[in-house]
């Protein structure tokens, strides 16, 4: 199975993180794109805006929001098949902005990666 870390942006790079990704639609404030190490920026595998303002980084709401945003990513399954292909090369580093480790999608696109690895 592929080995996928999740990783808040602002955390230093560790040597084990393979292809470093930014799945987040906004660039993480405050973090110089120099010094990032980020590998890749694939926002376009991020939840709508509107998905994201009505979740709010809320955990009554964090079901919902997993189910919804897992129906916008069958919607529009390039970015989440370019992620499987990334995947299946290495290690991969899913990087956040989100201060919940918990509650944020990166732990969704995880959980379906782990998911269909496991197939």
């Amino acid at each position: 199975m592929a080995r996928i870390l999740l990783r808040r942006a602002y955390d230093p790079p560790e040597d084990a993180d393979g292809m470093r990704v930014l799945v987040d639609r906004l660039w993480p404030r405050g973090l110089a794109k120099a010094g990032a190490r980020i590998d890749l920026w694939l926002k376009e595998i991020a939840p709508s805006d509107e998905l994201r303002r009505e979740f709010g980084h809320n955990p009554a709401r964090w079901d919902w929001f997993a189910k919804t945003y897992r129906q916008e990513l069958a919607k529009n399954p390039e970015p989440l098949e370019r992620l499987v292909e990334l995947c299946r090369a290495g290690a991969v580093t899913l990087l956040f902005a989100a201060h919940d480790t918990e509650h944020n999608n990166a732990v969704v696109l995880r959980d379906m990666m782990e998911r269909r690895f496991k197939k």
